[in-house]
């Protein structure tokens, strides 16, 4: 008990880390309409029950802890490291935060933001020209900033992972891409065969090894 009362029930940390992470995409997303409010909230929403977890009351180690402590005898699971399932149970006994899935964590919600930041940019930049983004991050996928977001939260679940943000990323997923169609439509009927031929030169979310856009990065 000392160990889980030391762990969580910091709340203040939940708080702290939450608006960290929120207002540092907020900065970088910018969101204007309804459905850049909409995708913002999701990602605030994984935000939040991550830390509440993290820093305020385990649930999933609660509700898995039988399991846990039958198949990894001698683990405190109630000590805040051991949070880190990934490398408990891949037999990282060490300091979890030099473990190889927390270094790929930090890479991918790192690499998320920058290209959270890159995006924007871009498109910014093309909205005030009311041009189609084609440039920077834009030549290699058509959705660059709903793929960051992506990267950030599986970044996260890499790092900490809880029974409800691995119920949460799915679904997320899934909303992303519908809103992603829905921006298309809007594009079409704005740009008409412009934005259809920038669509079959470049794709949604995975970039290929190689794009005839490459030469519009910047």
């Amino acid at each position: 008990m000392n160990h889980e009362s030391a762990a969580y029930g910091l709340w203040p940390l939940v708080l702290l880390n939450s608006a960290i992470f929120i207002i540092f995409a907020f900065s970088f997303y910018k969101p204007k309409s309804n459905r850049d409010w909409r995708s913002f909230g999701m990602y605030a929403a994984f935000i939040v029950a991550l830390f509440s977890e993290m820093y305020g009351f385990p649930l999933t180690l609660y509700l898995l802890s039988g399991w846990l402590t039958q198949h990894y005898p001698g683990v405190d699971f109630f000590a805040h490291d051991a949070g880190h399932l990934l490398e408990v149970m891949f037999g990282w006994r060490a300091n979890p935060h030099i473990g190889p899935f927390h270094i790929l964590s930090n890479l991918l919600i790192f690499g998320g933001f920058w290209l959270l930041a890159a995006a924007w940019k871009v498109l910014y930049r093309a909205q005030r020209r009311h041009q189609i983004a084609r440039e920077g991050p834009y030549a290699r996928v058509r959705h660059p900033q709903y793929l960051a977001f992506v990267l950030i939260m599986f970044g996260f679940l890499l790092q900490w992972p809880t029974l409800v943000t691995v119920a949460m990323f799915p679904v997320l997923v899934v909303v992303y891409s519908r809103l992603a169609r829905r921006e298309e439509a809007d594009a079409v009927a704005q740009f008409g065969r412009d934005y259809e031929d920038y669509r079959r030169q470049t794709p949604a979310f995975i970039p290929r090894l190689s794009n005839p856009n490459w030469e519009k990065m910047t």
